[in-house]
């Protein structure tokens, strides 16, 4: 027994069907390639004439509504000079072969399919032959250009708007990603994650380093090279704002750099690079502004608590910072060790005027320094004067080579009692002080353990998270002129 063969109609290629507006008409561009479909023209009045010709009722011409090739005369084309070219009407010209004006396409060659007679099961039981119906259309014919160019143009549109997609979805994922965008909205999360006041405020301060980014940049690109990162998985990189609002959050948060990897989705090393980059390019920013405070500037912001100790311009502390002590005995050095701390730190001197202002900062020394060797070599006695006062702790025994005058209050030197002529309100200095000292510690770094690969930016750090308090609030106190 032979195995019978199975056709079927042929389709073109195509993702958009186009049909013939004309009654009794039933050209598709579906089954159908070698007709061609034309919109409507432009033109009112030709446009008037083909909406007579067609007969149609309550016909409503829109972009989409075409008038197949079979209705206009050869005379009406005009052909492409290509081979892939469109099929043109010319200009003027109105459909005019209808059915209804005895208008008939000659007979296509039947195929295989059509020619061959079908035994029909009827509802009576029994069988009789019917040929296929025949068509007026050639299934085979490659597809009309203007079939192709529509489709082009719409899959340009569509891949226009899954750009437009796709830029959303990019968009909405950098909201959720963690970064000074993600908490622009909240000023209570910038004060907690960077020590800013506000959100305004840290946009303030980006607006006066951005300009100088590029140059710092390029003279930190040595350093990067030098540190080159091992290979990891593919991360996103972060914008230079993202890097600076890392570089806050560790100084703020005192935040491992694992943790801080983690938050961002960068590796650890990055998060180390970020780091040095960030403490080199603010310590040149911050530290070219001069931060020594006339004393007649002094004066005119001085505290209402300061008014029995009017001359004092600086109040001076030793802040030590702790790092990682190595793991060789040969590098572990006991001048690094303080015994205060039980740990190996280093420390510098730091100067902070009355209302709240950082002054002066020296570099850091080996955590068993003096006070006094520290300050002999910093260099601030050049900047104080006779008729100048400094406020120190009890510590700091340097009255023999200062020269100017030196104030221990009763708070700060331990003494339970001291004269009502020497300080009238002791409650009040000693609170006051204390906010002036916890605008600087308030940056928990100043409470972690520095490791031993950011040893080497250590005075970068240190410096920058000192100046970063003279931009991250106001003054403690308001200025009020003299009347």
């Amino acid at each position: 027994m032979s195995q019978r063969k199975k056709y079927k109609f042929q389709r073109t290629q195509s993702s958009v069907s186009e049909h013939c507006c004309v009654p009794l008409c039933t050209a598709s561009s579906k089954y159908n390639s070698a007709l061609s479909f034309h919109t409507f023209p432009c033109d009112v009045e030709t446009r008037r004439k083909w909406i007579v010709a067609i007969r149609r009722v309550y016909l409503v011409v829109t972009p989409h509504t075409r008038v197949c090739s079979r209705h206009f005369p050869e005379g009406d084309f005009r052909e492409s000079s290509s081979v892939a070219g469109r099929r043109l009407l010319k200009k003027g010209v109105v459909p005019s072969l209808f059915e209804w004006n005895n208008f008939l396409l000659p007979p296509w060659r039947l195929g295989m399919l059509e020619r061959r007679e079908r035994q029909t099961l009827a509802e009576d039981g029994h069988t009789f032959r019917t040929k296929a119906a025949t068509w007026d259309h050639d299934y085979a014919a490659a597809p009309d250009p203007a079939v192709v160019d529509l489709a082009i143009e719409e899959n340009e549109a569509l891949r226009a708007e899954i750009n437009h997609l796709k830029k959303q979805l990019e968009g909405l994922h950098m909201m959720q990603r963690f970064g000074i965008h993600r908490f622009a909205a909240s000023d209570s999360d910038i004060r907690f994650f960077t020590r800013f006041a506000s959100y305004d405020l840290l946009i303030h301060f980006w607006a006066l380093i951005e300009p100088s980014l590029p140059s710092m940049l390029c003279l930190t690109q040595a350093q990067g090279d030098t540190f080159s990162e091992p290979s990891c998985p593919a991360a996103h990189s972060l914008q230079p704002i993202d890097e600076m609002f890392m570089f806050l959050n560790y100084l703020a948060l005192g935040s491992k750099q694992r943790d801080l990897a983690d938050r961002y989705g960068v590796h650890q090393w990055t998060v180390s690079r970020i780091i040095r980059t960030w403490s080199n390019i603010l310590y040149v920013l911050l530290g070219s502004v001069k931060i020594w405070i006339p004393e007649e500037k002094i004066r005119e912001h001085l505290p209402a608590e300061f008014k029995d100790y009017a001359d004092t311009m600086v109040i001076l502390g030793c802040p030590e910072l702790k790092y990682q002590c190595p793991s060789s005995t040969l590098r572990q050095s006991s001048e690094v060790f303080s015994s205060y701390k039980s740990h190996c730190t280093l420390k510098g001197l730091l100067g902070v005027a009355p209302h709240g202002a950082v002054t002066f900062i020296s570099p850091l020394h080996a955590g068993s320094t003096s006070d006094k060797q520290i300050m002999w070599e910093s260099g601030i006695l050049s900047l104080l004067k006779p008729g100048m006062a400094v406020m120190v702790d009890k510590g700091f025994l340097v009255d023999d080579f200062v020269p100017c005058k030196i104030y221990r209050p009763a708070f700060l030197s331990g003494r339970s009692q001291k004269p009502a002529c020497e300080v009238t309100e002791p409650q009040a200095i000693r609170v006051h002080v204390e906010r002036v000292i916890w605008r600087v510690k308030e940056h928990k770094f100043f409470d972690t353990e520095i490791p031993l690969q950011l040893f080497g930016n250590i005075n970068q750090l240190y410096t920058v998270a000192c100046l970063l308090t003279n931009y991250e609030n106001g003054p403690l106190i308001k200025f009020r002129p003299k009347k």
